[in-house]
């Protein structure tokens, strides 16, 4: 069983920035692929970027390219989502997920079995 939780989530202004943290309670964090999604009131949840197991490997959606950074740090389980350029269309509830084994179709979020509980990115205009 793996434990996600996330944190680093606000009210920032349009064009700001935020960096998000996924802290898994997991002994081998190294083996799991970890995604970042996102779910705006009304609207299903989408993805928004993933890193493979050694961080060589990442994967955005084109709405986030060039503003998001996702990275990650084994040695202390947890993996970041830097935000830059924060418009108030990125404003959701962002959750990190992973899943044991290799980046492949990381963008669909029925590859993933473990979910933390989210945290709330607001952009105001």
């Amino acid at each position: 069983q793996v434990h996600l939780v996330e944190s680093g989530g606000g009210l920032v202004q349009a064009g700001g920035s935020l960096r998000l943290s996924c802290a898994a309670s997991v002994r081998t964090f190294s083996i799991y692929t970890v995604a970042w999604f996102r779910q705006a009131p009304g609207k299903e949840r989408e993805f928004v970027t993933a890193i493979s197991r050694g961080g060589g490997t990442t994967l955005y959606a084109d709405s986030v390219k060039g503003r998001f950074t996702i990275s990650r740090d084994n040695a202390k389980n947890t993996v970041y989502l830097q935000m830059n350029g924060l418009k108030p269309e990125d404003t959701a509830v962002y959750y990190c997920a992973a899943r044991a084994g290799a980046l492949i179709n990381g963008d669909y979020a029925d590859k993933y079995d473990y979910w933390g509980q989210g945290t709330q990115v607001t952009v105001s205009s």
